[in-house]
């Protein structure tokens, strides 16, 4: 509404000033030349092509309707949630819509003649894109560990002393990474000649927002961490850890130069210096720390929103996976809620026609019934045993 305001008073403000102006200013306004590349692409939409691309769009918004019109009520009734744990009311049944989406099976969207032709989508950056932006911008490559045990056993450690559990810890990897990950693996890819389908690294699976997130928000922590660990060290091994805190509080410097939203993360995460950061989830001193806050900050947020029993293992990966607000949203959920409360609730659409686990199981309920029977199953497989066996 805000925006359809403005809308309005920029057309009014526009419309006063081109009556204020003489004709040779209008003139001049109209002849100002349009970019070439929309110059280029209205000139070659004829008069035809774009009648027929009305015909198409308005056939497309006719089938879109009820499907569109489902998923503005899932937005409008999650805002409704949220004013209400703001006032500290009660959330029911009647909070949630309550029926299943709508498959949409219209027509695609026609693409618009007279729009410029869209830039090549960029690559996803792979774990050697990260290691060379480190070395470039901060002139520093991670410390790759011995062996995956090694890193395995860091991680246990670092996970145990922040109060983390096994059976979360375990349990979480086993669903993330199918019970056989290693700590550099990226999601999606499988060898050469592949390539991955998102940033997603190690164990907990850290897209490039979240490792530029939690040097922003946990930067801090991690270095005084290394700062204790370095003063137990000497000769090459402290000079070594001491040169790596100074890289890291560059880093972390560098995390804070934009407020403290996931949007703007993100942007700082698209960037060789963002991918520097995540770079840091393979180093066998940093990473383990950065996989620790990844569950650690829900548990930490769970308890703030005044919820104290412990999270399984299965509603710490729903906040995982899902963000913390949205998690606790079904983690807080009584049993009775679970089984009427679709799944589409917690997911824009676009995410949940990407998600088919969470369209088969498509309650809250059967979501957590399914996460917890892949962690079962997984948790058999030898990467899993052996992570729970460093602890």
């Amino acid at each position: 509404m805000r925006l359809h305001l403005i809308r309005i008073g920029l057309c009014l403000l526009l419309g006063f000033v081109a009556l204020a102006l003489p004709p040779c200013a209008l003139q001049a306004i109209n002849a100002s030349p349009l970019p070439p590349s929309v110059a280029d692409a209205m000139a070659q939409a004829s008069p035809q092509a774009m009648a027929e691309y009305r015909r198409k769009l308005r056939e497309y918004e006719e089938a879109r309707a009820p499907f569109d019109a489902y998923w503005n009520l899932i937005s409008e009734k999650r805002r409704g949630r949220n004013a209400k744990r703001r006032a500290g009311q009660q959330i029911t049944l009647d909070d949630y819509v309550l029926t299943q989406p709508p498959v949409y099976s219209g027509p695609r969207k026609p693409v618009d003649p007279s729009a410029p032709e869209r830039p090549p989508r960029k690559a996803l950056p792979m774990v050697p894109d990260l290691i060379q932006a480190a070395a470039e911008h901060f002139q520093f490559t991670p410390q790759k560990p011995a062996t995956e045990v090694e890193f395995k056993r860091a991680y246990a450690r670092v996970a145990a002393a922040a109060g983390l559990t096994r059976e979360q810890a375990v349990r979480v990897y086993s669903f993330e990474t199918g019970g056989n990950g290693n700590y550099d693996m990226q999601s999606g890819y499988r060898g050469p000649g592949t390539r991955p389908i998102s940033t997603a690294i190690g164990y907990n699976q850290l897209l490039t927002t979240n490792s530029v997130e939690l040097f922003a928000e946990q930067g801090g922590e991690i270095i005084k961490a290394l700062t204790e660990k370095a003063a137990t060290l000497s000769g090459v091994p402290r000079k070594t850890l001491e040169y790596k805190i100074a890289v890291l509080k560059k880093m972390y410097a560098f995390s804070r130069t934009v407020p403290d939203t996931w949007s703007d993360h993100e942007k700082l995460a698209d960037t060789p210096q963002g991918w520097a950061l995540h770079a840091m989830v393979l180093d066998i001193d940093v990473g383990p720390h950065l996989q620790t806050h990844k569950l650690l900050t829900s548990v930490i947020f769970a308890r703030a929103k005044g919820y104290t029993r412990p999270l399984s293992a299965a509603e710490l990966e729903m906040m995982n996976l899902t963000g913390d607000g949205t998690g606790l949203d079904m983690v807080t959920m009584p049993q009775a809620m679970r089984e009427q409360v679709p799944t589409s609730n917690f997911f824009q659409p676009g995410g949940y026609e990407r998600n088919p686990v969470a369209i088969r199981h498509n309650t809250v309920a059967k979501l957590l019934t399914v996460t917890d029977e892949r962690m079962d199953f997984n948790s058999s497989k030898p990467g899993a045993q052996e992570l729970a066996a460093a602890f």
